[in-house]
């Protein structure tokens, strides 16, 4: 498949051209229950909200704190099937990574506010999800992020997305301080959807083929049940440039002058895809199964509701290439042997592209039953969710294993996480009359939760040694079960002391069973001055348990010239260097700002907010014991301790850790503004939303700084790796049976420090040794144009960036040698900055058509 720009373009055009010659307008048919919506995340403003308030028939328009409402239409229109690519092209506060290290390649998280994933909290109908299991491990702009995987809720099964942009700590509990997104979904007992679509990048790689069904049926004579399938392929990117350990900038392979060897210059000439010989940098294959349910039953005066979901996902990243005689066998000298060594066995005279490889089962359910009693609503829950991981390696070898047996499997069993909550809930409110301009909301309620979090070992194969080449096995030494338990109880009073005026206070006490207890609160007020003007504002404290895998996770990441083992935080290895158990997070919110309807069908609103986290928990740097620009020999004792063998041929090594270094600053804006224009050439809506964000480390502790736990590439990961705005732009057009919808996204400048070797931070050191990889601002084009065939059949086509913008290429590091490096594993790839905020794969079209009954 392979497209032009230009030919897009012109279709668009020639859509648009058609559409305006129509003399009637007809009104789109919105999806069940959803409001009208744009692709830019506007709503209507009178739709009901269940977030952020326990108050009942609070509209959007009415929220005393900022909420973004993105309706089923406005997620239809984004073209990827895919929650996290919706909300990044729907929430300017909200931005999802385009590429992960290790295994966080395969399950992609995203952030709120430029803060940690885990700083979000997702409820699906009003109640908590799980988190998965795959930690993000390495360094990173999800560094540590062990968050819900919003993958495995299908588009298709969404009625509507309430996104809280504030500190919900106190009402919902740990985990809600940059937010909460709330994911309604479909209770239509009748009707449905079925859709299908097909797209790729202009490179004609990235194939994606899905399709959905979604069916609501009713259930007996009072019930209802509302089921979604949806099944996605994705086909594996590719963006990488040339392997310069192996090859010249023009492709052609490296000299003995510059660094090979007379046997390697002949080894490696005509190597399969020379010279793009490393595939690491793109896509992941992966294939995706899902299915989900919402059902409900009314009794009378009890009502019976349960939903859930069930994935399966399997998906398989390349690693770094390993060159032919990474992996070599000598009768007489071992591995040490040259390649002219008699009788010398090389594993692959053609070297290889190890995968990582990844079996997912995700589950969730929750059954409930709520109603009332007197004149109090109660709702009594139970959820129950698991994520499992099992990490394969393929298309690799044991070197160790190679050398001592002349044998070496090609496929490794690395081991599995397991990651699982049960919650029980007990929610009940009531409203009361005390003389006020309005009742009295009364809400309380408590919620018991129990998590647990498993590392299992590897085959004999992976953890033989130093494992498997690209990502050993997890050691017995790494493997493990751990559980806790946390008890919650809150309240939070809802009043209208005076016409105009809306209070909201809550408070909430929690107890974990390996933390002690905390207790936290929120106040929120709103004063309307007329119809048209109105203030808002909240204050609230929250903290953030670690999570389990931040706490426990131990692994071995490798690289072809490096291995850097992943300490538990709560280990004596880890304490050998000075990390201590880890703690929770505490967190201070501040926001304020204003609502203004100025005109009918027109509402602006501003908000600016500040965040103050307190120990934030955070990824070290890399401590180096051999190869760092500074080598620290209690490094190589606690990799002993623990128990870790590496690789010999590495020519770095060194540990990291999660660990409570730094107190940070969040400070941003966050703005809306959409306007409807009827006209007799169609409906308008226009739509203009943005946030602007800084994050700033306050501190790093007296104890991080001594032991020189973090390095200059941790904290401008953590400073400057988020654009510092984002603004959106939407409109969408409709008239008799056509839509044009637009998505204009301007993104801020962006970047992180990068050393070959590391360095540091301490009370007097400056970035020696590092360089700046910048992206710079950038606005991406969407645009997608649809036609009614039949009343119930849609034909759609567009493309996400649609000029295909793409980051900029990195910079050799200067004076690193002969040969520029960007990694301790000597690699330099003309590959797009990864951690850019729009992606590194370029432009995306598509196809779609949509068939609703």
């Amino acid at each position: 498949m392979k497209t032009s720009i230009g030919m897009i373009s012109r279709l668009a055009i020639a859509a648009a051209l058609i559409a305006t010659g129509q003399a009637a307008q007809a009104a789109d048919a919105p999806a069940p229950a959803a409001p009208a919506s744009n692709p830019a995340g506007a709503s209507a403003d009178d739709e009901v909200i269940v977030t952020g308030t326990r108050a009942i028939g609070i509209t959007a328009a009415e929220s005393a704190t900022p909420i973004k409402l993105l309706g089923s239409d406005a997620i239809q229109h984004v073209g990827q099937p895919n929650l996290n690519q919706v909300l990044t092209q729907l929430v300017p506060s909200f931005n999802a990574a385009a590429f992960g290290g290790d295994t966080a390649q395969l399950t992609l998280s995203a952030r709120l506010r430029g803060l940690s994933p885990n700083h979000t909290l997702v409820l699906l109908n009003g109640k908590r999800r799980h988190g998965t299991a795959n930690l993000a491990v390495l360094a990173g702009v999800t560094q540590g992020g062990a968050a819900p995987d919003l993958d495995f809720i299908s588009p298709a099964s969404i009625k509507r997305i309430e996104v809280l942009e504030d500190g919900a700590a106190a009402q919902y509990g740990s985990d809600a301080i940059a937010g909460v997104i709330n994911i309604i979904l479909k209770d239509s007992d009748e009707g449905g959807s079925v859709s299908a679509t097909g797209g790729q990048y202009y490179k004609s790689d990235g194939l994606v083929l899905s399709g959905s069904i979604n069916l609501g049926t009713k259930l007996g004579e009072s019930g209802f049940i509302n089921l979604t399938g949806m099944y996605r392929y994705h086909q594996r990117s590719q963006v990488g440039g040339i392997d310069r350990r192996v090859y010249f900038p023009d492709g052609t392979v490296r000299t003995v002058a510059s660094g090979l060897s007379p046997q390697q210059v002949a080894l490696y000439q005509n190597l399969p895809g020379a010279p793009y010989i490393n595939r690491i940098f793109g896509d992941p294959q992966s294939k995706l199964a899902q299915g989900g349910f919402n059902a409900g039953y009314d009794l009378g005066d009890v009502q019976l509701y349960s939903f859930g979901t069930y994935s399966h996902r399997t998906a398989a990243a390349y690693e770094n290439y390993r060159v032919p005689d990474r992996v070599r066998h000598s009768p007489v000298l071992g591995v040490q042997g040259s390649l002219t060594t008699p009788g010398e066995v090389l594993f692959n005279p053609l070297g290889f592209n190890p995968q990582e490889a990844f079996r997912e089962d995700d589950a969730a359910i929750t059954g409930g039953a709520k109603g009332e009693i007197g004149e109090f609503n109660w709702d009594l829950s139970v959820t129950y969710g698991r994520d499992q991981d099992k990490i394969y390696t393929q298309n690799s070898a044991n070197a160790a294993l190679f050398v001592d047996t002349h044998f070496t499997p090609t496929k490794f069993y690395n081991g599995k996480f397991i990651n699982d909550e049960l919650t029980f809930n007990a929610d009940f409110s009531k409203e009361v009359d005390v003389g006020m301009a309005g009742p009295l909301n009364l809400a309380f309620g408590g919620e018991y939760r129990r998590n647990g979090y498993t590392i299992g070992s590897g085959d004999p194969g992976s953890i033989y040694k130093e494992g498997g080449q690209s990502y050993p096995g997890f050691q017995p030494t790494d493997a493990g079960h751990y559980s806790r338990n946390n008890e919650s109880a809150y309240i939070d009073l809802a009043l209208n002391p005076m016409e105009g005026l809306k209070v909201d206070v809550a408070g909430r006490y929690e107890h974990y069973s390996d933390f002690g207890s905390k207790v936290i609160g929120k106040a929120t007020a709103r004063y309307d001055f007329s119809p048209a003007v109105a203030i808002r504002g909240t204050v609230s404290n929250g903290f953030r348990a670690p999570t389990q895998a931040e706490q426990y996770y131990s692994a071995t990441n490798v690289s072809p010239t490096a291995a850097t083992v992943q300490l538990p935080a709560n280990s004596d290895a880890a304490k050998l260097l000075g990390f201590n158990n880890l703690k929770p997070e505490k967190s201070f919110n501040l926001s304020g700002g204003f609502v203004l309807r100025p005109m009918d069908r027109a509402t602006i609103t501003l908000d600016y907010y500040h965040i103050r986290i307190k120990d934030r928990i955070f990824g070290s740097g890399t401590i180096y014991g051999l190869g760092g620009a500074t080598n620290n020999p209690a490094v190589l004792l606690a990799i002993a301790a623990h128990g870790n063998v590496l690789d010999p041929t590495v020519t770095q090594v060194g540990v990291a850790a999660f660990t409570n270094g730094v107190d940070t600053d969040t400070d941003g804006v966050d703005i809306t503004g959409s306007y409807t224009i009827p006209s007799d050439f169609g409906s308008f809506n226009l739509t203009l939303s943005g946030n602007y964000n800084k994050n700033k480390i306050k501190k790093i502790s007296d104890a991080a700084l001594a032991q020189g736990l973090f390095d200059y590439t941790s904290v401008s990961l953590l400073e400057h790796s988020a654009p510092r705005f984002k603004v959106i732009g939407g409109l969408n057009w409709s008239l008799d049976r056509f839509t044009i919808t637009a998505r204009e996204t301007l993104y801020g400048k962006h970047s992180v420090l990068y050393s070959p070797n590391g360095g540091a931070v301490t009370a007097t050191s400056t970035p020696v040794g590092y360089y700046r990889n910048k992206i710079g601002t950038a606005a991406l084009t969407d645009l997608e144009v649809g036609v009614d065939l039949t009343k119930t059949l849609t034909f759609s086509v567009g493309a996400n960036n649609l000029f295909n913008k793409k980051p900029p290429k990195v910079v050799a590091v200067p004076n690193s040698g002969p040969v520029p490096t960007l990694s301790t594993a000597g690699n330099v790839y003309d590959a797009p900055s990864t951690f850019s905020a729009y992606g590194i794969n370029g432009g995306y079209y598509y196809a779609r058509i949509d068939f609703r009954f």
